[in-house]
């Protein structure tokens, strides 16, 4: 049987599951069985995955401060005839996550960056939200302190679109505080939290009613967090 990876030299971007297992692709786990090298945000957190499928393939770390290093070696392998997968942590890689400078040197290399799709936080939690998608921004991570953040959300208050942002667990409290100032109280927002995780919970409602929500109940202020916020009318 011919096997998915026999285009020699191509580099594989594959989304990887953001919780549930079942959501990996059957050609993803194909490929990471398959492929000479796989390149990945954490070693470690990518092992759990790879017994998951059965796999053991050879890893090495690729990360915001070995990127460019690694980037030259990706390509050599490449060009050497080897096929690679780049994955992050978890969901689609790049994504709030390192690597587009190794594709980069790689396009500019002309050697073959092939996308395997599949899970993505920030997709998920705008298809359940509720909001218009037909438009929207995703911002990422807004900045961990707190005057940096209201400058920010200053300056795209009044932006018309959906606006999409990435949470930790420990700042979901005073984002909300933040959005509640910034965008005001009553703008229409939807929390997705722990996506496709035993204790997923998506919640809509105004940015008000969040904070209120996640400051009666502690189990809010866990987990990975995907706010969606309306743009204004």
């Amino acid at each position: 049987m011919k096997r998915l990876s026999d285009i020699h030299g191509s580099l594989y971007v594959i989304a990887t599951p953001i919780g549930n297992f079942s959501d990996l692709s059957a050609r993803a786990a194909q490929l990471l069985k398959e492929v000479d090298g796989v390149y990945a945000e954490d070693t470690r957190t990518s092992q759990a995955l790879f017994r998951e499928i059965g796999c053991n393939p050879a890893v090495q770390s690729l990360h915001e401060h070995n990127e460019l290093e690694r980037a030259k070696q990706v390509v050599k392998r490449l060009q050497g005839g080897e096929s690679l997968a780049l994955i992050s942590d978890a969901g689609t890689p790049l994504i709030s996550d390192p690597g587009y400078r190794v594709v980069a040197a790689c396009h500019d290399a002309g050697v073959p960056v092939v996308p395997v799709p599949g899970a993505c936080a920030l997709v998920a939690a705008l298809s359940v939200s509720g909001l218009p998608t037909d438009h929207f921004c995703f911002e990422g991570f807004l900045p961990a302190r707190s005057g940096p953040r209201q400058k920010r959300l200053t300056e795209i208050a009044k932006w018309p679109h959906t606006l999409v942002f990435y949470e930790s667990p420990h700042r979901i409290e005073a984002t909300l505080a933040d959005m509640v100032l910034c965008f005001g109280a009553d703008r229409p927002a939807t929390m997705a939290r722990e996506i496709s995780k035993r204790f997923e919970t998506i919640r809509r409602s105004t940015l008000a009613g969040l904070a209120e929500w996640v400051a009666e109940d502690s189990n809010q202020r866990r987990g990975e967090v995907v706010f969606s916020c309306a743009g204004r009318a």
